[in-house]
């Protein structure tokens, strides 16, 4: 009888047991599973995306990233602000460049308060036209009548088209370090043509002024 009684009680307690301790049970299996193993992976301190130069406004940015237990997933927010495709955006996690960044605003709120006047730099001359840069505006001092002017790609290039009968000798000049990397001047039948090489893609407007015209890139 005893013995019965041995057997039953065993069986009875094994109803309830794990098939395998070490597993989680059905109560437990939103935990996490995590690892010790040891990663390699450096902490991150800077990194720089190169924007493509038709990039002209930030609408939304985007950090993919890895949890504890090895899914990914990835938090976006969202943007409308201009930039310059010429200075790469940064990520970083260090509370000094952050503070450096704050100054730096700072410092640029200053500037903004302060009225700036303008400086144009003559990048390129002939005897009867000049070429003033600032930023991304470009001066056409002349008293010759533009006929036409258009964009042409690969390489983005501006043309424009003067009046004038003229012997004149074509012209080149690179220009470092500058939105217009170099300018050339050619002689036609009836007219002359110059043609401003710019280092990327850009829409342009073009308007007459008492010196002669602008060009202002955008």
């Amino acid at each position: 009888m005893i013995r019965v009684l041995l057997i039953s009680s065993l069986i009875f307690l094994s109803l309830g047991a794990r098939e395998n301790p070490f597993f989680p049970s059905d109560g437990e299996r939103d935990i996490l599973i995590t690892s010790n193993e040891e990663s390699d992976t450096q902490p991150l301190k800077r990194a720089a995306i190169t924007l493509p130069s038709q990039a002209r406004v930030l609408q939304k940015v985007t950090i993919e990233f890895k949890n504890l237990d090895g899914s990914v997933e990835s938090k976006s927010i969202e943007l409308s602000n201009k930039v310059d495709w010429h200075i790469p955006i940064f990520i970083t996690q260090s509370y000094a460049q952050q503070e450096n960044s704050t100054q730096l605003q700072a410092v640029q709120q200053v500037q903004k308060s302060v009225p700036k006047k303008e400086s144009y730099k003559n990048i390129a001359s002939i005897e009867y036209l000049s070429l003033l840069s600032y930023q991304k505006s470009l001066k056409l001092v002349t008293k010759d009548r533009a006929l036409r002017n258009f964009m042409l790609v690969n390489p983005h290039r501006l043309v424009i088209d003067f009046k004038r009968d003229s012997n004149m000798k074509s012209y080149v000049k690179k220009i470092p370090n500058s939105i217009f990397k170099e300018v050339r001047i050619g002689n036609h039948d009836g007219y002359y043509r110059a043609v401003i090489e710019l280092d990327g893609l850009y829409r342009y407007g073009f308007k007459k002024i008492a010196e002669g015209y602008l060009i202002e890139l955008k």
